[in-house]
């Protein structure tokens, strides 16, 4: 195992050319710029991940030879052709099966990504983080930027550069909060690439690369859609690996295990709600919706082991709380191994992943038993002032009521007390053989020696409790004791994703504001229009910030003379770039000209000519406010939008924005944002 200090890197997985590598350690110097993990670093995870990538290219290249020779199979007439085509098939399909056994055992490495504590724990189920290919967008996004803004692309290169290598780090981020937060970066940045490069009505040209996280099986899509959801996976994948790590025998430690598996939980829920039709299997609606249900199962896992260490002092009511929590542990664990064996999600789910949760859920019901056994059998009877207080708790503890004697000569009768006690102790001792002869069926799991010892402990435990209770004078048949009711003090919440935690700024923001300047917007031509102060001014009206707009233009004026239209925007002034220029930034400009006047440089976007267009595109800004700040460019409402995903993964949230969009305002009327020059 590694040890989980603070600076350990795990796994994020490459494709092809890269290798794929995990881990290492942060450079010691301090970097502007988020770095990802060293690719070359020798560590267990970093190895493990190798592997990994190894093996996906591999299952990528055997597969695209079984598509060609299914290719060659179906076309060809020959006879003898299709015999050596049909071995050849047998062969890839031979070798392909080894390959997809080979990953799922790395992939239910488990230990790789535990803790290194003194302390025995069960261990949790962490996930590999998805692998990705390099990606080139150097001249794609140049020669967008040519075609579309109309500027150089060479100018921006420093910036493209600046997203690839950020692209780079996403690959191989560190195992702790700094990783979340490079991979969160990554996110936000992609709002403003899809805003700037990705059209409704038009591909990029560029494929984005993924292999699933189970089997390996490459996805690739021009959505831009895969992309943020391949990377939403990874945020999730992190935080399981995270919370694997902590010492769960600290309160410190289960505390950030619960917070990890929840946060988990939310990033997995809220991709399943908001991606459809992903490539992927390990992104589809079933396999996220078991996903989300193992993350609960082990946030109520860890809220168990917190009542265990948090109860020092065990009374009655406390032994049964703890079998209650064990049941409530048991019954998530239930429903994961239910969805596990479904007809859309058996066949993809790594066989050690099945069997860790049966043997949870036996071994955790079997908790359930001892301790209510331990609570009757080692606690005194009830006091006649605490039997009312045990009578209510014990009401509730039990699906249904045990034969026998009433509650009130159950809980005072020792006897009685101990005959009950007699049969939870033979449930529990029967479940701990049940979760101990499964573990042995998975060669996997097998190897586990942490979950062995705890299996054994426990059983062993049962055991010697069963012979401190026996009597060799009991004639009477034990009874079948009624299962535990579950309950926990803590339900886990589902935290969805804060993407606001992480501020980013628009790498393209010299492009200009979003508002005007983004893929689904297009525009005519840069116009220089140059103007002299009449005695009534320019004969214009301005309105908004960034870019500011002309509003309005009087009929036979000099601003109408010089050809300036309702609906254009002043991107320059005597040369000097006002994309980003404030209102009274501009007013300042056109005011200190003189009697040469001023050369305005304007746009106008196509569809917003004219009055009528203008009303239609009403101002979506509030009275008194400029134009789409700078700032709410960066608001996540923002985000959701994301209308350049393929039919094959759609973004599903609909953008909170209006439909009209500021792009001019009639003359008509000058409203108290508006001023005349």
């Amino acid at each position: 195992m590694v040890p989980p200090e603070d600076d350990e890197r795990s796994p994020a997985g490459a494709g092809e050319g890269s290798g794929g590598f995990i881990l290492l350690r942060a450079p010691s110097c301090g970097s502007a710029r988020k770095q990802g993990c060293d690719p070359f670093a020798q560590t267990q995870r970093s190895k493990l991940q190798h592997r990994r990538a190894r093996i996906n290219q591999q299952i990528n290249k055997e597969m695209r030879m079984r598509a060609g020779a299914e290719n060659l199979f179906r076309a060809t007439s020959n006879h003898k052709v299709k015999e050596t085509v049909a071995l050849e098939l047998s062969y890839v399909n031979s070798n392909l099966q080894l390959l997809k056994e080979e990953l799922e055992e790395l992939n239910s490495c488990m230990d790789v990504y535990q803790n290194e504590s003194e302390s025995i724990s069960v261990p949790m189920i962490p996930l590999g983080l998805k692998e990705t290919k390099e990606l080139d967008l150097l001249l794609p996004l140049k020669d967008f930027i040519s075609e579309h803004y109309g500027e150089e692309g060479t100018l921006f290169e420093k910036e493209i550069k600046e997203f690839m290598e950020l692209r780079q780090a996403m690959r191989t981020p560190s195992r702790n909060e700094a990783g979340l937060e490079l991979l969160m970066e990554y996110y936000n940045q992609l709002y403003f690439l899809d805003s700037r490069f990705f059209p409704p009505s038009k591909s990029l040209g560029v494929f984005f690369h993924w292999y699933d996280s189970l089997t390996g099986v490459p996805s690739h899509q021009r959505a831009l859609a895969f992309e943020k959801g391949s990377v939403l996976f990874n945020i999730g994948a992190l935080h399981t690996q995270i919370g694997a790590r902590q010492d769960r025998a600290t309160l410190p430690g289960l505390n950030q295990a619960i917070d990890a598996f929840q946060k988990a939980a939310g990033a997995f829920n809220y991709l399943k709600e908001n991606f459809s039709n992903a490539p992927s299997l390990d992104m589809s609606a079933a396999s996220l919706t078991m996903l989300v249900q193992l993350m609960i199962a082990q946030v109520q896992e860890c809220v168990f082991e917190k009542v265990t260490l948090l109860r020092a002092q065990k009374d009655f009511l406390t032994w049964l709380q703890l079998a209650q929590e064990a049941a409530r542990v048991e019954d998530a664990y239930s429903l994961v191994h239910q969805t596990m064996t479904q007809a859309h999600v058996k066949d993809y789910v790594p066989f050690s992943w099945t069997t860790m949760v049966q043997v949870k859920s036996e071994h955790f019901k079997a908790l359930s038993h001892y301790f209510s056994a331990t609570a009757l059998c080692d606690c005194p009877a009830a006091s006649d002032a605490e039997l009312p207080e045990h009578e209510k708790a014990f009401i509730q503890f039990h699906v249904t009521m045990p034969e026998g004697p009433s509650l009130r000569v159950l809980l005072q009768d020792p006897e009685e007390r101990r005959k009950l006690g007699k049969a939870h102790l033979k449930k529990a001792i029967m479940k701990h053989e049940e979760a101990m002869r499964i573990h042995g069926l998975c060669k996997i799991l097998r190897k586990m020696d942490i979950l062995q010892e705890v299996l054994s402990f426990a059983h062993k435990r049962s055991l010697s409790k069963y012979s401190e209770i026996d009597h060799e004078e009991d004639f009477f048949e034990t009874g079948d004791a009624p299962d535990i009711l579950p309950k926990t003090h803590q339900k886990p919440e589902i935290k969805p994703p804060n993407f606001s935690q992480v501020k980013v700024t628009d790498l393209f923001h010299r492009l200009g504001p979003l508002s005007v300047f983004s893929a689904k917007n297009k525009w005519y031509p840069v116009r220089r229009v140059h103007l002299r102060r009449g005695e009534n001014g320019f004969g214009f009206t301005l309105r908004g910030d960034s870019p500011v707009l002309i509003a309005g233009v009087i009929p036979g004026g000099c601003a109408a003379e010089a050809g300036l239209k309702e609906g254009d925007y002043i991107i320059s002034v005597n040369g000097k770039d006002c994309k980003w220029s404030k209102h009274a930034e501009v007013v300042q400009l056109l005011k200190s000209t003189g009697e040469e006047g001023v050369e305005i440089g304007v746009i106008t976007l196509q569809g917003s000519e004219g009055p009528r267009a203008a009303e239609k595109k009403a101002a979506a800004m509030s009275s008194g406010s400029g134009l789409l700040k700078s700032n709410k460019e960066n608001s996540r409402k923002s985000l959701m939008n994301s209308k350049s995903a393929s039919t094959l993964l759609i973004w599903n949230k609909k953008s909170k924005r209006s439909k009209n969009s500021t792009y001019s305002v009639p003359f008509t009327a000058v409203g108290d944002n508006e001023a005349m020059y």
